[in-house]
């Protein structure tokens, strides 16, 4: 069958992709941390967070397709109900502050009940994981976390609407210019590149604080625009961290964060490992609506981390890894069964 072998081929491809993406992130922090005496702990447990959620998915991809994701998502909400404030420092409380990792825990809750939804033939279960991803949505309201309820109700409607959906790459570049845009206006508003009025309304939905560090982040990157100022080193520079006692030593933007700690190919690592994600879902061989669902999830959060703190919570990297390689699992190939040699037919006289 040269058809599967070629699949399998391309499959293997993106695998490779992966494995040098994540080892050029960990790689270059080591280095940029070697330079400017930096702290790479926290890039590197993102990473291993990350890698070991990816191969979990892999394996539980292929033995529990349905119920894996369905338990990931009650684990998720089960989470929030556990521990209810997810992220320190309650400075930044409106709208993505302490509530920013909440969010992106029950958006990754909402997309892996769809995406569980759209993997069982049942249509029982169909609909009752359905309404589990309607429930977060209903349960993020109850706790007025408004950032949870737009993207989980976002994820949950993206899921609805790829059901019919036969292209995965106009979807999907579509889901990456969705967050190349979110990232460019976070950087417009760090860059003062927009007009007065729009700037000081976003200031007033993101909090001044909150943009000050950003602008500390992006000032810090036109420093040493090639390396940095080193992994882990933003708290001890940035001028607004310093006059907070409860800053976390972050500037609460997984974009500005790595141009000011890891300069812009530290920037362009995020986005390799971004896009080598949706390439992996592109090639994935599991159903398209499941494919969709996960990188609308995925893109949900990538926007979150544009202008949050979430993905500097390792059960959110690992939630991320686990649902993306759920998504791209590859299914067990059935051994065909031996073929008899034929028997001759007897010949007439």
């Amino acid at each position: 069958m040269p058809g599967a072998g070629a699949d399998g081929e391309r499959r293997s491809v993106s695998d490779a992709a992966g494995v040098a993406v994540l080892g050029a992130c960990a790689a270059w922090s080591l280095v940029t941390a070697a330079v400017h005496d930096g702290r790479p702990e926290g890039v590197l447990l993102a990473v291993l967070a990350v890698t070991a959620g990816y191969a979990a998915g892999r394996i539980l991809g292929v033995l529990l397709p349905v119920a894996t994701p369905a338990a990931a998502a009650l684990a998720g909400v089960a989470l929030t109900v556990a521990l209810p404030r997810l992220s320190p420092g309650p400075e930044f409380a409106s709208p993505l502050g302490h509530a920013g990792a909440t969010a992106a825990v029950l958006t990754l809750s909402a997309g892996a009940a769809c995406c569980a939804a759209w993997a069982t033939p049942v249509p029982a279960l169909r609909h009752l994981l359905r309404l589990l991803a309607a429930g977060i949505v209903f349960w993020a309201a109850a706790r007025g976390a408004t950032t949870a309820v737009v993207l989980c109700g976002a994820v949950l409607l993206c899921s609805v609407a790829v059901g019919q959906s036969r292209r995965r790459g106009p979807v999907l570049v579509g889901l990456a210019l969705s967050a190349a845009l979110v990232t460019g206006l976070t950087w417009a508003v760090a860059g003062r590149a927009l007009p007065a009025g729009l700037t000081g309304a976003l200031e007033d939905e993101l909090t001044a604080r909150r943009v000050d560090l950003w602008r500390d982040a992006l000032t810090l990157a036109h420093g040493d625009t090639g390396l940095g100022v080193g992994p882990g080193r933003f708290g001890e520079l940035s001028a607004t961290a310093a006059q907070s006692p409860l800053s976390d030593g972050k500037p609460h933007s997984a974009p500005l964060q790595l141009a000011a700690e890891q300069g812009v190919v530290g920037v362009l690592l995020l986005a390799a490992a971004f896009c080598w994600v949706l390439f992996a879902l592109w090639r994935a061989p599991r159903p398209t609506p499941v494919v969709l669902t996960t990188a609308a999830t995925l893109t949900a959060l990538a926007a979150l981390a544009a202008v949050g703190n979430a993905l500097s919570f390792t059960t959110v990297s690992v939630g991320a890894g686990l649902l993306a390689g759920l998504a791209t699992a590859r299914p067990l190939t059935a051994v065909p069964p031996p073929v008899s040699p034929p028997v001759p037919a007897p010949r007439v006289p």
